[in-house]
C-alpha cells in the first residue's frame, strides 16, 4: 500500500532520490533530513522492506508531514537492495535518478551541482564525490573517458532517467549483493557522455561498504557478472583490458590478501581455484602487463596455496622505515637507514627504542598443518630501530621517483645487518624535477613501497643545498609529514642562495654592478645570467645581460631606467626555472654617488635627471631612484611649500 495517491504526474521534478529501507530506523533520520534540503524539484521514494525496528512509523510520519515530496512503498517481505531499487525506479517521475542508501546522507548542494552538470554537459551519468573514499575519482570532468569513470561502480550516483528506460538498465534481483556494481557497469558502457565533480563532496558513505563484509569466495562468484556485462558491450582491445585490469586487481586477487589469511585451510583452496578459474577467463596479455609486483606474483602462484600464503603475510606486515643519516660525499647523496617488514608472532608489530629486543619469524598455519614462515630474523634492527615483534626479512633497497614524470631511478645499496642499509645516489644522473625518496623491501617477489623519513634518528636532518655540475640539488622533508625528498633544479624547495654588492660605480651614465654569487659555501657566478631591475610601483621590469668575472663573481652594467624606484633582483639558472635573488649591501660605502645631468630640450626648458642609487632601511637591498625635474615640477613644488606654509 502506498501512503501517496496512485494517479501521479509529472510535476516537472528534476530529481527522484530512491532510497531502499530495511530495519534503518537509526540512519534515516539523517538521510531523509539531508534529502529534504535539496535545492531542487526533486521527489524522495523511500521502499520500505517489512521494517520491523521502527522504520515503519518514522515513515508514516515523514510522509505526513511531506505529502507532496515523500512517497512510501512498503513490501511485505524484505527482498534484495536490487529489487528495492527497482520499485522506486519503476515510480521514478523526475528527469534523473539518484540512488541513495539509507545509512547515508548527501551534502546540501549535492543535487544542485550534480544536475547542473548533466544539464550542462548533457550528460546521462554524473559521477559525485564520495566523501572519504580511498579510491575513486579525483579530477573534475565534463566528458570523463570510460576508463577514467570506471574506477568508480557503485550506484550513488546521478543517471538520466529516460537514459535508463531506453537501454532497460535496471538492478538484477537475484544478487543479493553486488547488484549496484554490475547496474553501474550497464550504465557506463551505454553513456554517451559522463561526467565527474570531484571538486567537493557529494555523498557521505557512513557504512563500509560490501567489501569490508563479503565472504571471499561468495564474493568472487558475485563479481563474475559485472565482468560479463561489461564484455558484452566492450569488444577487445586496449580499453577492455583496462577495465578487466580494475576488476583483476580489486575484485579478485584482493581476495588473496587479508581475507585469504582469515580463512581456512579447505576455504584457501576453493579461493585459489575460484580464483585461478576466473584468471585464466579474463587475464590477457595486456591485462597480465599492467598488474604490478605482488599481483603478477600471486598470478603465478595460484597453484601454490603455500606462497600465496607467504605473499598475504608480506602484504599484511607492517613496513618499518628509519631514517638515520643524509650527507654529500663530492657529487653524490648517501642515505643511510634502516627497513623491514614486521608482524608481531604474538607480541607488537610496533617499533622499539631497546636494540636488546628479540624478534621471531612471523608464521602462519599452512596447507595439512605446516607451519610457514617467511624467513624470520632473530636478531633486533640497529640501535634505535629495532622492532619488538616478528621480522620478515627481504631484500631492502631505496628507490627515487619524480613526482610528474613519475621516472624511477634505483640508487648503489650496501645492506648491512638487521635491515640495515646505505644508498649512494649519483645526483649528476637527475634529470631536473622533485623526486622522492622511497624505501623498498622486496619478498617473495612482492615490492613493499613507502617514503622514507617520517621517522628519524633524533638529529637526523639533511645536508645543505649542494652545485652539482651546475645544477643545485636540495635535499628536504616535505611539512606536513618529514618525508626525504630532492629538489634538483629549484622548483618547490627555496634556494640558499646569496647575491652581495661588492661596488656600484659610474662609467658614464651606465650604472657597473659588481658582486659575488654564493649558494651556501659554493660558488655560483657561472650560473648569473640577468641583472633585472624592478619598478617598485608599476611593476615594470628592465633586464640587462650579467656575466661571471670570476668563481663567485659577476658584473652588469645598466643605463636607460625610467623615473621611478627601481629595486635589482640577478636571476641564476640552477637547472630549474630561473631564480631570482635580491642583490644585497652590506657596506654603504660601496655605493656610487648620485649622478645628475640635463637632457633634452622641452618647450618649457631642459630636465634635470637624478639617478641614485641606495641600500633599503630593512632588508638593505640595493636600489635605484630615478627623478626627472623640469622647471614646471619646480613651479609645483614651490606652489606646494607655499600653501603648507
Amino acid at each position: 500500500m502506498d501512503t501517496d495517491s496512485d494517479q501521479r504526474a509529472d510535476r516537472g521534478i528534476d530529481v527522484s532520490v530512491v532510497v531502499p529501507a530495511y530495519n534503518r530506523r537509526a540512519s534515516l533520520d539523517r538521510c531523509l533530513t539531508s534529502l529534504l534540503v535539496q535545492r531542487v524539484a526533486k521527489e524522495i521514494i523511500v521502499v520500505d522492506g517489512g521494517s520491523r525496528d521502527g522504520t515503519r512509523a518514522l515513515l508514516r510520519l515523514y510522509a505526513a508531514h511531506h505529502p507532496r515530496l515523500i512517497t512510501v512503498i512498503r513490501d511485505a517481505q524484505p527482498g534484495t537492495p536490487g529489487g528495492a531499487r527497482n520499485r522506486g525506479l519503476e515510480r521514478a517521475a523526475g528527469r534523473y535518478v539518484f540512488f541513495c542508501d539509507a545509512g547515508d546522507h548527501l551534502a546540501p548542494d549535492a543535487l544542485a551541482r550534480l544536475v547542473a552538470a548533466a544539464d550542462v554537459n548533457g550528460a546521462d551519468v554524473v559521477v559525485g564525490k564520495v566523501s572519504g573514499a580511498r579510491r575513486g575519482l579525483r579530477d573534475s570532468a565534463d566528458r570523463a573517458s570510460l576508463a577514467a569513470a570506471y574506477d568508480d561502480l557503485s550506484c550513488f550516483k546521478l543517471f538520466r532517467r529516460d537514459f535508463l528506460a531506453r537501454h532497460a538498465i535496471h538492478f538484477d534481483e537475484t544478487q543479493r549483493r553486488g547488484a549496484d556494481m554490475t547496474f553501474t557497469v550497464h550504465a557506463y558502457c551505454h553513456a554517451r557522455v559522463i561526467s565527474v565533480l570531484a571538486d567537493g563532496d557529494c555523498y557521505h558513505a557512513e557504512g563500509g561498504g560490501e567489501a569490508s563484509t563479503r565472504d571471499p569466495l561468495g564474493w568472487l562468484r558475485v563479481v563474475r557478472t559485472p565482468i560479463e556485462v561489461m564484455t558484452r558491450h566492450v569488444p577487445p582491445g586496449a580499453l577492455r583490458d583496462r577495465l578487466l585490469l580494475r576488476h583483476i586487481r580489486r575484485d579478485v586477487l584482493a581476495q588473496l590478501g587479508t581475507p585469504f589469511l582469515a580463512a581456512c585451510e579447505a576455504e584457501r583452496e576453493k579461493i585459489a581455484v575460484e580464483v585461478a578459474d576466473i584468471c585464466g577467463q579474463w587475464v590477457t596479455p595486456g591485462v597480465r602487463a599492467g598488474l604490478d609486483g605482488v599481483d603478477a606474483a600471486r598470478v603465478a602462484a595460484l597453484d601454490d596455496p603455500d606462497r600465496l600464503v607467504r605473499l598475504a603475510l608480506v602484504e599484511a606486515a607492517p613496513l618499518r622505515h628509519r631514517l638515520n643519516r643524509v650527507e654529500w660525499r663530492d657529487d653524490r647523496l648517501v642515505i643511510e637507514g634502516w627497513a623491514a617488514l614486521v608482524g608481531a608472532d604474538g607480541g607488537s608489530d610496533g617499533e622499539s627504542d631497546d636494540a636488546g629486543a628479540s624478534g621471531a619469524a612471523l608464521t602462519y598455519a599452512g596447507p595439512n598443518g605446516t607451519a610457514l614462515a617467511c624467513a624470520g630474523l632473530n636478531s633486533a634492527g640497529p640501535s634505535g630501530a629495532g622492532p619488538s615483534g616478528a621480522a620478515l626479512t627481504g631484500t631492502v633497497g631505496l628507490v627515487v621517483r619524480e613526482r610528474m614524470s613519475r621516472e624511477e631511478r634505483v640508487p648503489f645499496v650496501t645492506r648491512g645487518a638487521a635491515g640495515s642499509f646505505t644508498a649512494v645516489l649519483d645526483v649528476a644522473a637527475l634529470s631536473p624535477g622533485v623526486w622522492d625518496v622511497h624505501v623498498i623491501v622486496e619478498c617473495e617477489g612482492a615490492r613493499r613501497l613507502a617514503r622514507l623519513g617520517s621517522r628519524r634518528d633524533p638529529g637526523a636532518g639533511v645536508p645543505s643545498a649542494h652545485l652539482v655540475g651546475g645544477v643545485v640539488a636540495v635535499p628536504f622533508l616535505t611539512r606536513s609529514h618529514g618525508h626525504l625528498g630532492l629538489d634538483v633544479g629549484g622548483h618547490v624547495v627555496r634556494v640558499p642562495a646569496v647575491v652581495r654588492l661588492s661596488r656600484a660605480w659610474w662609467r658614464g651614465r651606465r650604472l657597473r654592478v659588481e658582486g659575488q654569487a654564493l649558494m651556501g659555501e659554493e660558488d655560483a657566478a657561472a650560473a648569473v645570467r640577468h641583472l633585472i631591475w624592478r619598478e617598485r610601483a608599476s611593476g615594470r621590469e628592465h633586464r640587462e645581460l650579467a656575466v661571471a668575472v670570476g668563481p663567485r663573481e659577476f658584473a652588469a652594467e645598466t643605463a636607460g631606467l625610467r623615473p621611478g624606484t627601481w629595486d635589482a633582483y640577478l636571476e641564476l639558472a640552477l637547472g630549474g626555472p630561473p631564480v631570482r635573488f635580491p642583490v644585497k649591501v652590506a657596506d654603504a660605502d660601496a655605493l656610487g654617488r648620485p649622478l645628475r645631468w640635463w637632457c633634452g630640450a622641452l618647450r618649457w626648458g631642459g630636465a634635470q635627471w637624478t639617478v641614485r642609487p641606495y641600500a633599503t632601511a630593512v632588508n638593505r637591498r640595493l636600489s635605484v631612484s630615478v627623478r626627472v625635474a623640469t622647471p614646471l615640477t619646480v613651479v609645483r613644488r614651490m606652489v606646494r611649500l607655499l600653501r603648507r606654509h
